[in-house]
């Protein structure tokens, strides 16, 4: 009998350690028309990277109020030939003319909407780049292939659909300024109308370009003169020195555990992997399904509140600033933040050591998830900061620019468009990046892989928390991007919530331990997420509800 129970015991490990075979591919974006491009390119035999550059493409044409060949973005790649992970850093950078004061007045105030609207907003994009580099290292495909389909929706055209004209009325006087993206983007001067159709058939010229030359032509060729000259006449600092200097970088993910999981997220000049890290260190040492709801809520805002002043007061580029990155994410530092958290008290946001004052929110960006039948995987977060960016479209191009030198700290203390203050850290500099919150994140245990991220603002870091704390309670990705949200970012000393996400009787337990809480109307955030279980072979796959994004798998043609 007891052999009996030792070859039963064998057979259960050995039909307990076999895996299923290869998944099926899935992909989670913001847009139909982005989803199926990623899949039209693993359909010619694409792999994951390649159908990243194509959903990254398609995403800049028929998404210009989130992303675009004029912004920039992180990549987070996991190859599974070699088990690898990388972030690709296509973040921007500032002009070599740009200098820490550039957006101060005589008095020293800062001036928000030269940040913001117009060329002097703008930072040398990084997106061409990192898409050359995905297409040239890891993918499989001609850069032509894979941008194929954002080539044809720029000369085709795609519809104008509800949240196109939400954000396009929401910055339609900063449109109306420049008059080649007013001709684009706008009808006579107005919102189109539902149905219009939005063509670009410069922009399609340059994206063949791009393609074509692997991206060389937008830094050192026709493009790039081009560019400098629309930028220069306008006002701007950019200069061709500037476009052939540019570089991506692939950066070591930020690494962390949490109950058993490993996540791997954005590194700086991404605020985000040592911001979840912090918080999911901190929220570790709490049985938080053991908790009442208010006392959940309450420990997580207390550890969001304590990682954005880490944000804060460290982060920047890290080609420019030393950053404690060790200290920040070990869990014996969490411990001590942990050890500051009353159980039953908000800590005021003025009594954290390194207070810096006052403090909005924040609007867009976008974010995919892929994953293909080889195993590997992307999540992607890209932006050009604000809706449509600075507003200005290079005429020539047909180029819309970002203004994410808004993400810089334009001085010390003060908020940014997000309401996100900073220090030395983030000041302006030439050719530095800055500090993001765009948080593409992988999080995996023995059987399972998240594929996750969102656009957000200040408030991506929050949403993708909240996501990984639900795929740590073993819930799908639909209830990853579907939960309802809420949000405290140190600065302003407030917690703003949807208006489903608690009880009123929850909100008054909040607001008796000392939290000021903020309902609102409106919700926030486009989370796309990809789950893969390869015990049992089963994929899923779910796009925000928020949204208008689309999410399907599919199972991809075998390769010969």
């Amino acid at each position: 009998m007891a052999r009996v129970r030792f070859f039963l015991f064998l057979l259960v490990l050995l039909v307990g350690s076999v895996q299923a075979g290869p998944p099926k591919a899935a992909i989670a974006s913001a847009h139909p028309l982005a989803t199926e491009a990623g899949f039209e390119v693993l359909e010619r035999g694409g792999n994951a990277f390649d159908a990243a550059v194509a959903v990254s493409a398609v995403l800049a044409v028929v998404e210009p109020y989130s992303s675009g060949i004029g912004g920039g973005g992180f990549w987070l790649l996991h190859r599974a030939s070699d088990n690898r992970d990388v972030m690709i850093d296509g973040r921007e950078t500032a002009p070599l003319a740009a200098h820490r004061d550039m957006y101060l007045d005589e008095s020293g105030a800062v001036v928000r909407e030269r940040s913001m609207d117009g060329v002097l907003a703008a930072g040398i994009p990084g997106e061409p780049a990192a898409l050359a580099h995905i297409a040239g290292e890891y993918g499989r495909l001609p850069m032509e292939m894979s941008m194929g389909p954002s080539i044809r929706y720029a000369e085709q055209g795609f519809e104008v659909t509800p949240h196109y004209r939400r954000m396009a009325g929401f910055r339609q006087d900063v449109l109306r300024e420049s008059p080649a993206a007013a001709a684009i983007f706008l009808t006579a001067d107005e919102v189109p109308p539902p149905g219009h159709r939005i063509r670009q058939p410069e922009l399609a010229r340059t994206l063949t370009q791009i393609a074509k030359s692997e991206a060389e032509s937008f830094y050192r060729g026709e493009l790039a003169e081009a560019l400098v000259a629309d930028v220069r006449e306008a006002g701007g600092l950019w200069t061709l020195e500037d476009l052939k200097n540019y570089q991506i970088v692939e950066r070591a993910p930020i690494r962390g555990r949490y109950r058993g999981l490993d996540v791997i997220s954005a590194a700086p000049p991404s605020s985000g992997g040592v911001a979840l890290v912090t918080m999911l260190n901190i929220l570790s040492g709490y049985d938080l399904s053991g908790l009442q709801p208010d006392q959940r809520t309450h420990l997580m805002v207390e550890a969001m509140r304590r990682a954005y002043r880490d944000r804060a007061e460290y982060l920047g580029d890290p080609d420019y600033v030393q950053m404690p990155l060790a200290r920040l994410t070990d869990p014996d530092y969490a411990a001590g933040l942990r050890a500051g958290i009353h159980p039953g008290k908000a800590t005021p946001s003025n009594l954290l050591p390194g207070y810096t004052g006052a403090a909005s929110v924040g609007r867009d960006t976008t974010h995919f998830s892929v994953l293909d039948t080889d195993g590997n995987y992307v999540a992607a977060t890209l932006s050009i900061n604000y809706p449509f960016g600075s507003g200005f479209l290079s005429k020539r191009t047909g180029i819309l620019l970002n203004d994410e030198m808004d993400d810089f700290s334009a001085k010390p203390g003060v908020p940014n468009a997000y309401g996100l203050v900073g220090a030395e850290a983030n000041a302006i500099a030439p050719g530095k990046r800055p500090l993001s919150s765009m948080s593409p994140t992988f999080v995996r245990d023995a059987d399972r892989i998240a594929v996750l991220g969102t656009p957000g603002g200040s408030r991506i870091i929050t949403m993708v928390l909240l996501g990984i704390l639900e795929f740590a309670e073993d819930k799908s990705p639909e209830a990853w991007v579907s939960r309802p949200r809420f949000h405290h970012q140190y600065l302003p000393d407030r917690m703003v919530a949807e208006s489903d996400a608690f009880s009123s009787s929850e909100v008054r337990e909040l607001e008796a331990m000392g939290h000021e809480v903020s309902v609102v109307d409106r919700t926030w955030g486009n989370m796309q997420g990809v789950m893969w279980n390869r015990l049992d072979g089963a994929v899923r796959a779910a796009s925000d509800p928020r949204g208008e994004g689309k999410a399907e798998v599919r199972q991809a043609p075998v390769r010969e």
